[in-house]
């Protein structure tokens, strides 16, 4: 009898043992499974930059890291978003627009890498180059201040107006234009969002658009303008983080992934120069 009961006790023992062992296992693997898959959630213009994102998700997944893309119409939502820590990250401004939105809403937010250049051209249905624009011409502009400054200088460099010599050419206005031999009439009272419609409506002389709104029209920046800026423009677009995120292991992997050679590869054959990768 002893020794039955003596086997009774150690199956039980070796029953409960096994159920323990079993449960923790579970609940470790649970764990290692929560720490190799991350959730990575940015915020992002339509065209190119929400395109650029989904050429990166399979990259990223390799990483361990699952990218949500939440896309946008508009350049206010994204940063208020950001704010309030909807997204872990945004991409669709350049730094002058960042820095201006910094110092007019107090985010704080920072640059975790250059990633690609828009280059902003004037586009018309009436003139084929710029000097041929007559005296008068009415062009329209985005209302973002943060953008005039570079539709200016693309104008000043086309020698069309001249700005002040002492300013920054990033931050300069209407009100800094100090010769305009021409007269142009400058008209800067609408969402960028709305400038291609506003073009394929004939209206005004000439429209300055914003490239990722053009292509995302249908336009092609680099045929269908009248003049465009080069590729040395300033206005790196950058992924935008709350201040300390930029050195989270999934921020420095999208940045490693967005200056991987596929996705620059995929950036020039996909827009054929309208849009210019960078690695900075």
């Amino acid at each position: 009898m002893k020794k039955w009961l003596n086997v009774f006790f150690a199956l039980t023992l070796a029953f409960v043992l096994a159920a323990c062992g079993t449960g923790n296992d579970k609940e470790n693997a649970g764990d290692s499974g929560d720490k190799e898959s991350k959730t990575l959630v940015v915020g992002a213009s339509n065209v190119p930059h929400a395109e650029i994102l989904e050429e990166a998700k399979p990259l990223l997944k390799e990483k361990g890291i699952d990218l949500k893309i939440e896309t946008f119409q508009d350049y206010v939502l994204p940063n208020k978003s950001l704010a309030s820590k909807e997204l872990d990250a945004n991409y669709f401004q350049h730094i002058p627009y960042l820095n201006a939105q910094n110092e007019e809403f107090g985010y704080g937010f920072v640059n975790a890498g250059g990633i690609h250049i828009e280059p902003i051209g004037v586009y018309s249905k009436k003139y084929k180059k710029l000097s041929d624009l007559p005296e008068g011409a009415h062009l329209i502009m985005s209302n973002s201040v943060a953008d005039h400054g570079r539709l200016l200088s693309l104008l000043e460099k086309e020698g069309l107006i001249k700005l002040k010599d002492d300013i920054d050419k990033t931050k300069a206005e209407i009100k800094d234009v100090v010769e305009n031999p021409k007269k142009l009439k400058f008209d800067a009272n609408y969402e960028a969002a709305l400038l291609p419609q506003i073009y394929n409506k004939g209206e005004g002389d000439a429209v300055l658009i914003n490239s990722n709104y053009a292509i995302d029209a249908g336009l092609n920046p680099l045929k269908d303008s009248i003049a465009i800026e080069d590729k040395e423009s300033p206005y790196v677009n950058v992924i935008a983080v709350r201040k300390g995120d930029e050195n989270k292991e999934e921020i420095k992997a999208l940045i490693d992934v967005l200056h991987s050679k596929e996705i620059q590869d995929f950036i020039l054959e996909k827009y054929d120069g309208a849009v210019v990768p960078v690695s900075e």
